[in-house]
């Protein structure tokens, strides 16, 4: 299986995989447009020579859009692969040359946003500690930061302080995103939609630089909703699952 390299000169051309869609679809030009721009700080978007869920994007931990402190780390922002292509190698083989780059380019190893077990949008666990991965730190509610250091000696990763104890000072819905999970062009939309019919209280903040994204207050920064200061979800909530959310609160 070949692996191929989405650059900024073959952006157009390549399918990104985790929205399976034309370029003209918001999902994949947001991504397209996110992606771009963050060629220059480094970003690695590899993926397999197939058209769906089976790719891995990376970056220097200086440059992620998470708030964590990782320098001489690399961040892998997402790990996917799905479908079909589950249970043939190809997420060995991925993971395998993100090593084999990140050791050519002199980091300290590897870290990565997960869970206590597993959850929707963050990476699964359980693969991570099979591959060696271990936890470095952990935030509230159920957040893990794990890694895999090259050197046994390498320091820890961590989160920052902002994001250990997720909680805000705004009082109804407030959610922050970006456009990093190409899905949120899609359903946050959706979302201020319904809370507008319903006359729910929603903000929404998109964050637009890294140093916004290093500074969130929890550590999922694709996509993180609050109601009256209380963290709420990462996960990104299609509209059936916002109006469920909001009969539970009474709204």
């Amino acid at each position: 299986m070949n692996i191929i390299s989405v650059t900024k000169e073959n952006l157009e051309q390549e399918h990104i995989c985790c929205a399976i869609s034309n370029n003209k679809d918001c999902q994949v030009a947001a991504k397209k447009a996110w992606l771009a721009q963050r060629f220059a700080d480094g970003l690695v978007f590899k993926k397999c020579d197939v058209r769906g869920k089976c790719f891995i994007e990376y970056i220097p931990a200086e440059s992620a859009w998470y708030p964590i402190s990782a320098d001489g780390y690399m961040h892998i922002n997402c790990y996917w692969v799905s479908g079909q292509f589950k249970g043939q190698g190809y997420s060995n083989l991925l993971l395998d040359e993100c090593i084999k780059d990140s050791k050519e380019k002199g980091t300290k190893g590897l870290c990565v946003l997960s869970s206590n077990k597993k959850m929707p949008f963050l990476s699964d666990p359980g693969h991570l500690k099979y591959k060696g991965f271990t936890v470095a730190d952990t935030a509230k509610p159920f957040f893990e930061l794990m890694y895999l250091p090259f050197d046994s000696d390498a320091q820890k990763p961590c989160f920052k302080q902002c994001a250990k104890t997720p909680k805000i000072d705004e009082q109804g819905f407030v959610l922050f995103y970006t456009h990093q999970c190409p899905f949120t062009a899609k359903y946050v939309p959706i979302i201020e939609n319904i809370a507008k019919a319903k006359s729910v209280p929603l903000m929404t903040v998109r964050f637009e630089t890294k140093e916004e994204a290093q500074n969130a207050p929890a550590p999922s920064t694709s996509y993180c909703l609050f109601y009256n200061g209380e963290f709420v979800t990462n996960e990104i909530l299609s509209d059936k699952k916002f109006e469920k959310l909001l009969t539970e609160k009474g709204l």
